[in-house]
């Protein structure tokens, strides 16, 4: 079959050099939410897209509502909706020919009997002008560069349910190849089999993705067979097929434990490769997601003769652990989990586009002329932000432009399904903050779910702290050089109990909070001295010491035990020392803790020998929420109320406060939200308030004097967000002021896991002049 293959590829491609060209990256311009051609209050799905009109509209699938969506792009600041086709079935992919939009569509309800057809729909009208039937379930469709040619993949995938969910399984996939010659009505088939083509499952081929290059050659995979198959379009032959192989894995995630540590080692990996792409006539890139038995976590670079001139191992799962973006609870499976891939030659510039489905990344590689024959080493060029799950990729060279359908859409969860579109510009705007490495070759420091931030008066501005939330395991306080492009977390400083101070102060606790019963210690402090809390706010103390706000966990109604939510962590507060040694612990009055509907804490600020914490919600029985003052000198708490603004009806948010960061001259300043994303996202407030005047009155001794609150900035209708050119993130956890009025603001990215993933630190200047 290489015999076959060489023939098919005999006109070789022009392999010029490259002339140097001005580094430039690629921008969000814009995000068009699925629902924006249905309705706010619908489940949509943005999965696979193409581009017609010479790159002025997009075509999606919307499994979800069984349409093909329609964007225009003319401006592709600003994507405008153009409405749905319903196509009567499962759209599962769709590709152009000219002004016609083909779909592939699933239109059976039964494994063991499948259908589809290919729907044939004029663009500009949107009408539907024929129907191909296909015969079974169809996956993936290409149009090959030259219009002639259209193939699609005749999965007919397996029922994963049924005995032990692996092939074989009948009927046996396929591949529909149209001659696309005359109108939709003159369109011919012909049908190639490839049943024992592969080794593992030869009756059971399963093809998943195509692609087809310049000399109308189709590379296919079959992803459960590991394997890859050529065919010549113009004959219908299959000219070529080779095992996808496998890969042995260092420096990777392989336990989920609440903790990222990429020392992990895997052997004899099968690459199983989802998506497939042509780089150049002799060239190719996989996208090696895995299924049944495998997944390598990256990417490889083939030859067509079987040569793998690249494998990226460890790059990618590293990469989305440097921006903040590594799913650790898929670590026992795929990692980052690699599906999609684009290649796009803008200019002289050839780039590979990688999506990672879990890590909600785009990782774009440079690869240099000679890669289209020999091997190369690809450059990592850049990474881009996406939506929750990210499926299909598009390049649009012609208009210097690349786009992202994401498929997850869960309006509760603060996730819409999405198409993102970025273009060319001089300087990256994304990742706002990335990590330095591990010493020892651990990889990049571990970082995410952001939840607190601190300015150091001693750092002259160019120093801030950071703690993650419980998401990111054992409690850490993080160090962020600000003096890079962009900030770097330079080191790390994890928290431990050398000295038993929390756990003599949890046992103490545990003997006097009514309904602590769930309270244990050996699951807070384990057995190595290092500490587990749910890290929310952080602050300066004297000598180089943090005081640090953690979350409690449970809930208390009138001192009794809730059977469904027992008190497993009292709120607290912590003093560390550099070293991150427990010095000193702080609970409130067991009289509040009684009251609490789940934690509390969740920002603390220092002034005047006194720490003040934010309540993050309203007390049982109360209508405002509280701001608690702890005297050092004295050791007793007292409270003001901090009137929250109107909770939010729209998308059922709610007003909550998320930091607390202390000001000159007694001022205060907190971040005020709602649990809102994106177009929902109504409260993302910046507010100041003064203690001068003020007497915090300790909890029964009498009525809560009320602060006065003045906004600072509202975050949503300012637009601060929309130079990203991404949704406004749900939380806002973290805010810092520095010398000179500026303040810093991000937000926590929830561990990669019901979010998508996105950091944003932001640098608001003069904020509070």
């Amino acid at each position: 079959m290489t015999t076959l293959l060489l023939a098919a590829l005999v006109a070789s491609s022009s392999l010029s050099g490259a002339q140097a060209q001005a580094e430039t990256y690629f921008h969000r311009l814009s995000t068009f939410s699925a629902f924006e051609n249905t309705d706010v209050g619908v489940e949509t799905v943005a999965e696979i897209v193409a581009a017609a009109a010479s790159g002025q509209v997009l075509v999606y699938t919307d499994s979800a509502t069984g349409n093909i969506g329609f964007v225009d792009i003319a401006d592709p600041s600003a994507p405008a909706p153009l409405g749905v086709v319903a196509v009567g079935g499962e759209p599962t992919s769709v590709a152009v020919a000219g002004p016609w939009a083909l779909a592939a569509v699933n239109t059976g309800e039964d494994y063991a009997a499948p259908t589809g057809d290919l729907a044939v729909i004029e663009v500009a009208s949107r009408r539907i002008e024929r129907r191909i039937d296909l015969g079974g379930q169809p996956d993936s469709v290409a149009v090959s560069p030259d219009g002639r040619f259209a193939i699609v993949a005749i999965e007919n995938e397996r029922d994963e349910d049924l005995g032990n969910g692996e092939p074989p399984q009948s009927p046996a996939g396929y591949l529909m190849i149209v001659d696309i010659v005359g109108e939709p009505a003159d369109w011919t088939t012909r049908r190639v089999e490839l049943v024992g083509v592969a080794e593992l499952f030869p009756a059971d081929p399963e093809p998943e993705f195509v692609d087809i290059n310049a000399r109308n050659v189709a590379v296919v995979t079959l992803q459960e067979n590991n394997a890859i198959v050529f065919v010549d379009l113009a004959s219908g032959e299959v000219v070529g097929d080779l095992s996808a192989g496998t890969v042995d894995l260092d420096g990777v995630d392989t336990v989920e434990d609440g903790q990222i540590d990429q020392t992990g080692s895997l052997t004899g990996v099968a690459r199983e490769p989802d998506a497939v792409g042509w780089t150049s006539d002799w060239t190719f890139a996989t996208a090696d997601e895995g299924d049944l038995f495998g997944g390598s976590r990256g990417f490889t670079l083939w030859s067509v003769f079987g040569r793998t001139t690249f494998e990226a191992g460890n790059a990618l799962d590293r990469a989305a652990a440097r921006v903040g973006q590594y799913p650790e609870h898929r670590s026992e499976n795929k990692g980052c989990e690699p599906e999609g891939i684009e290649f796009g030659q803008f200019g002289d510039r050839r780039l590979l586009f990688v999506g990672a489905e879990r890590a909600n990344l785009v990782f774009v590689y440079e690869l240099d002329a000679e890669s289209r024959l020999a091997a190369a080493q690809p450059r990592l060029h850049q990474v881009l932000p996406t939506g929750a799950g990210p499926e299909g990729l598009l390049a649009i060279p012609e208009r210097g432009l690349f786009v992202v359908a994401s498929e997850v859409d869960s309006r509760a969860d603060g996730l819409r399904s999405s198409i993102m579109v970025y273009g060319l510009g001089a300087e990256p705007s994304y990742p706002t903050l990335v990590s330095a490495d591990r010493p020892g070759g651990a990889g990049p420091i571990p970082w995410g779910a952001l939840s607190g931030l601190a300015a150091d008066p001693e750092g002259d501005g160019q120093v801030a702290w950071a703690v993650p939330d419980r998401a990111m395991g054992p409690a850490r306080v993080l160090r962020i050089d600000l003096r890079t492009q962009p900030p770097t977390i330079d080191a790390e400083i994890a928290l431990n109990d050398s000295e038993g101070v929390l756990v003599a102060a949890l046992w103490a606790l545990k003997s006097v909070l009514p309904g602590a019963a769930a309270l244990d210690p050996a699951l807070i402090v384990g057995g190595d001295g290092a500490v587990r809390l749910d890290l929310e706010g952080i602050a300066l103390g004297e000598d180089g010491h943090f005081w640090l706000a953690s979350e409690g966990r449970g809930r208390l109604v009138d001192g009794v035990d809730a059977p469904d939510e027992p008190l497993e962590l009292p709120d607290l507060l912590i003093e560390v020392d550099s070293d991150g040694a427990v010095v000193d612990v702080v609970p409130l009055p067991a009289s509040l803790v009684s009251r609490q509907d789940g934690g509390v804490f969740e920002g603390v600020a220092a002034d005047r020998g006194a720490l003040f914490v934010a309540f993050q919600r309203r007390l049982e029985g109360e209508s405002m929420a509280r701001i608690g003052r702890y005297d050092r000198a004295l050791g007793g708490w007292s409270f003001a109320h901090y009137p929250l603004d109107e909770r939010s009806a729209h998308a059922g948010g709610q007003s909550s406060l998320s930091e607390l960061t202390a000001l000159d001259g007694g001022e205060f300043a907190v971040i005020e939200r709602d649990g809102r994303a994106g177009t929902d996202a109504r409260i993302k407030r910046i507010y100041r308030f003064g203690i001068e005047g003020v007497t915090f009155v300790a909890d029964g001794a009498g009525a809560l004097p009320v602060l006065e609150k003045h906004l600072v900035l509202d975050l949503v209708r300012d637009g601060s967000f929309g130079a990203t050119g991404g949704p406004i993130p749900e939380k806002l956890e973290g805010l810092a002021l520095h010398p000179g009025g500026a303040a810093l603001l991000a937000n926590d990215n929830d561990g990669v896991e019901v979010s998508s993933g996105e950091t944003v630190l932001l640098r608001l200047e003069h904020l509070f002049d």
